[in-house]
């Protein structure tokens, strides 16, 4: 009798382990139909070009004499509709690009490492292959601050100019005395499991800007959660966060160009820490050698092109103008 129990119980756990499995597996083939549905469905807004064997989308915006290139912070999956407040006041008088490196928006994955060498000779190749011609400013968001600073210093003569958005600066992590965070490896499998589907959309308002009504449109916001299902914490998001203390020792020393103009837009912050120390002390110390050099604090936080898009175009604008 006991004996047929513990086999009955068995064979209980065998089946709910079997359909468990089947209806994980069942999960990830839909989802893996969505995203090729989706794909098809909703095409790149931009321009598909050949980097290193995969494609990399380049979306340009506007006409003028200045070309801005906006670079994206860390995990931001929809680089194109995530600055589109920010494009169309730029794109009033400049033109404006954005280049999505690979995991990103449109842009496809690639193998290769997530060094400062590889990320910034990916969006040179492809500004060459759009045929959009330098010298570029450099708009960059976060993590793009250190990519920047590399481009700057490699490539002087193809860059006019640097607007920060709250860039991230090698120098930073000495500064204030920071670890460099990384991500654990296991987060590979959010994206082609279909768990970042789930996620989103439990969870929609924590992956959309926070922006005031109508900063966004809706079409805007309903495709920035289905990219961030195709791209949240893919491969090379992982592969570019654990790749950041390697890239901020490659370029700890590096220093802006004293006769390149480099204005930084950063959230208005009192917080001082023991030292002495803030962002705005830290930044004025990466811009004491600069000639032309400006700091601009603005409300809001770390994304500050979500709420504050012509605010700062005209700050650009009146910067530029004369660089």
């Amino acid at each position: 009798m006991n004996t047929n129990k513990r086999f009955s119980f068995r064979k209980t756990i065998k089946y709910i382990s079997l359909s468990l499995v089947s209806l994980v597996v069942l999960w990830i083939a839909f989802h893996q139909f969505m995203v090729f549905f989706e794909k098809n469905k909703y095409e790149a807004t931009g321009q598909l070009v050949e980097v290193d064997g995969s494609k990399m989308h380049v979306h340009v915006e506007g006409e003028g004499p200045k070309t801005i290139l906006l670079l994206p912070g860390l995990g931001t999956s929809a680089p194109v509709l995530d600055f589109e407040p920010l494009m169309n006041e730029l794109s009033k008088s400049n033109r404006v690009v954005v280049v999505e490196p690979f995991g990103y928006g449109w842009s496809e994955k690639t193998e290769k490492d997530r060094t400062v060498e590889n990320v910034v000779e990916e969006v040179r190749a492809a500004l060459q292959e759009a045929e959009i011609k330098g010298p570029y400013i450099l708009m960059p968001h976060s993590i793009g601050g250190i990519y920047s600073l590399y481009y700057v210093n490699t490539y002087p003569e193809e860059v006019e100019a640097i607007v920060g958005i709250d860039p991230t600066l090698p120098a930073a992590v000495d500064y204030f005395n920071v670890p460099v965070p990384t991500m654990p490896g296991f987060f590979r499998a959010v994206t082609p499991s279909g768990i970042a589907r789930i996620v989103v959309a439990a969870n929609e308002e924590d992956f959309l800007p926070l922006a005031d009504e109508g900063t966004y449109t809706d079409d805007n916001l309903e495709l920035t959660k289905t990219l961030t299902v195709w791209n949240g914490y893919n491969k090379n998001i992982m592969m570019e966060a654990n790749e950041i203390s390697n890239n901020i020792a490659k370029t700890i020393n590096l220093a802006f160009p004293a006769d390149i103009p480099v204005m930084i837009f950063t959230p208005k912050d009192e917080k001082v820490n023991p030292a002495g120390r803030s962002t705005m002390t830290f930044y004025e110390t990466q811009l004491e050698n600069v000639v032309k050099n400006k700091i601009v604090p603005l409300e809001g936080h770390h994304y500050l092109h979500w709420t504050n898009a012509k605010e700062m175009s005209e700050h650009v604008g009146e910067f530029i103008g004369g660089s």
